[in-house]
């Protein structure tokens, strides 16, 4: 049986483009002679839709891409993915479904049986998860047909009570056909490869993957289909971050028409699961991962051109080189905001960086504006010592010029903020903190130098002095991050082990952290969950980033 999966960028609710790539790519198979083809989820209307699909209108229009599409399946077999609607009378009204279409009809409608309802996933608020079991019967062939979650209930310590496969199992199946939206995180091309190595080992026939192309605000989807025959060899895989579309032919022994690109004696055996930090692990995949997410989030909002604040610093310089990469130099303004605290070599490093990219840039300097401030609030002020107060009125400043700007211009603002830095509180609500989009708000700031040395890997973009001086906000003289916040190369750890892995407080230290550096830092960390709740979308690229996939309380007790 020839097959190909189509992996695709959708756009949510855009049914008109997505049914238009469909369409194309059904007749391209077509073309090459393909006997199916397979999409994946949620590939009518592009997931996650959210609270889109609590609109019957939505889901209308679901169905009515459904049959257009069908229209198109006549000598080939379609698999796609849609909300489907609860037909019974018990349970949520909704499915997550795949259609099997062929023939011009809708052969098949198979459910979704795992929903994931943790991290960034929340598909029990709209789904019901399946009643029923049902290989599909195709051209001679038994398929079994399964949708994203529902091969992920492999291991020792399943999440689930059930496995969707070990039911079809038992009705014989020749193929395992998976149509999944897997997001990117830094470790998840090897778990993803772990999981379909497993399943074929433990049921002992071949399985096409289709996964979900593009981002969707925060949530990045990396792509990277495979196809694993019944020895458990990849035999192909689709590239990470960009549309692509492959054809194999499974043969009547369970093998494929296909070279082995990776024995399965190669293929990863286990999920990975670093215990501390690795700044630099795939820092390659991380870069890919923001510039997708800044190029859709502009692409599918309508806008063309961003505009950020340079400072001369190493998270606005990254920010910059990142965004004049996705975007394209000529689209990305920079906005030089030099105070009276704001050192020489800072102004002369941000007009070095952006000669280097080539983007457009202007200086205003903000010591009027922030002097004006100052004289307005001198009668409340009333002559106490410099404070908080002042730093925060320039970065107020700042946000408040390039604001202005992005109106004036039609610019997304993009936020240069680092997950540090967010973790700890140190920004400004409404100053550094503004923005439409947050590029580094999942990246650790050790993370943004391995970025830093990623982007120079060829030449020198990101001006040295810039990578190699002290951090600082210069909101007053002589200002270093260290005055504030422990070393990074120590407080970016003890973030790691209390946001990505979950430890307390007692299992931190007994990893060997210093207790005190500990308690300081923990306590940072849940006492600013007021500040992170009121920031922009923030491009997820860990296995835990701040915003939808992780929920906490602002007025907590713990550790506060």
């Amino acid at each position: 049986m020839k097959i190909t999966l189509a992996q695709q960028n959708y756009h949510i609710g855009n049914f008109e483009s997505n049914t238009a790539k469909i369409i194309a790519a059904i007749e391209s198979a077509k073309a090459e002679g393909s006997d199916l083809i397979l999409f994946s989820e949620m590939s009518v209307c592009g997931y996650p839709a959210r609270d889109f699909v609590e609109f019957d209108d939505f889901i209308d229009q679901c169905y009515k891409a459904i049959d257009t599409i069908r229209m198109h399946a006549d000598t080939i077999g379609v698999l796609i993915g849609s909300p489907a609607r609860n037909k019974g009378h018990k349970g949520k009204s909704l499915f997550n479904a795949a259609f099997f279409l062929y023939e011009q009809e809708i052969k098949a409608e198979i459910h979704k049986t795992l929903l994931p309802t943790y991290d960034v996933f929340d598909e029990y608020r709209y789904f019901e998860p399946a009643f029923e079991w049902n290989i599909v019967p195709f051209k001679g062939k038994k398929l079994a047909v399964t949708i994203c979650e529902d091969i992920w209930n492999m291991g020792d310590n399943p999440l689930y009570r059930i496995c969707p496969m070990d039911i079809l199992m038992e009705q014989q199946p020749d193929i395992m056909l998976n149509l999944s939206a897997s997001p990117f995180d830094y470790t998840h091309d090897e778990d993803r490869k772990s999981v379909i190595k497993a399943n074929v080992q433990k049921y002992g026939i071949p399985m096409f993957y289709c996964n979900a192309v593009g981002s969707q605000t925060e949530i990045v989807f990396d792509g990277a289909s495979l196809i694993f025959d019944k020895h458990a060899n990849l035999c192909a895989a689709l590239p990470m971050f960009r549309e692509a579309a492959a054809t194999v032919t499974v043969l009547e022994d369970g093998t494929m028409d296909a070279p082995v690109l990776e024995p399965a004696s190669r293929v990863p055996d286990k999920e990975l699961a670093p215990v501390t930090l690795e700044p630099a692990l795939n820092i390659a995949q991380v870069y890919e991962a923001l510039i997708s997410g800044i190029k859709d989030y502009f692409s599918k909002m309508g806008f063309q051109k961003a505009i950020l604040g340079s400072s001369g610093g190493i998270d606005s310089a990254v920010t910059l080189a990142l965004a004049c990469d996705a975007l394209g130099r000529e689209q990305v303004r920079a906005i030089l905001m030099p105070s009276p605290y704001s050192t020489e070599h800072s102004v002369d490093d941000a007009v070095q960086l952006s000669k280097n990219l080539g983007n457009p840039y202007d200086i205003i300097r903000i010591d009027e504006v922030y002097n004006s401030f100052l004289h307005t609030l001198e009668p409340l002020f009333n002559g106490l010592p410099f404070s908080l107060a002042e730093e925060n009125i320039q970065s107020r400043s700042r946000g408040n010029l390039l604001m202005a700007i992005a109106n004036k211009f039609n610019y997304i603002l993009l936020n240069t903020s680092n997950k540090s830095e967010l973790a700890t509180g140190y920004g400004t609500l409404y100053g550094d903190m503004a923005g439409g989009l947050g590029v580094l708000g999942d990246c650790y700031k050790l993370q943004v130098y391995e970025l830093a040395a990623y982007i120079n890997r060829n030449e020198e973009r990101i001006p040295a002095h810039i990578i190699t001086k002290p951090p600082s906000a210069e909101l007053r003289p002589g200002q270093k991050d260290s005055d504030s916040l422990p070393d990074y190369n120590m407080l970016d750890q003890v973030l790691y082990q209390y946001i990505e892995r979950r430890m307390g407080p007692a299992e931190i230290k007994m990893m060997g952290y210093d207790a005190a550096l500990t308690d300081r830092t923990l306590k940072m960390v849940n006492s600013n969950e007021y500040k992170r709740n009121q920031f922009c979308p923030i491009i997820r690229i860990s296995p835990k980033a701040f915003g939808v996939g992780r929920r906490m309380p602002i007025v907590g007790k713990y550790l506060v």
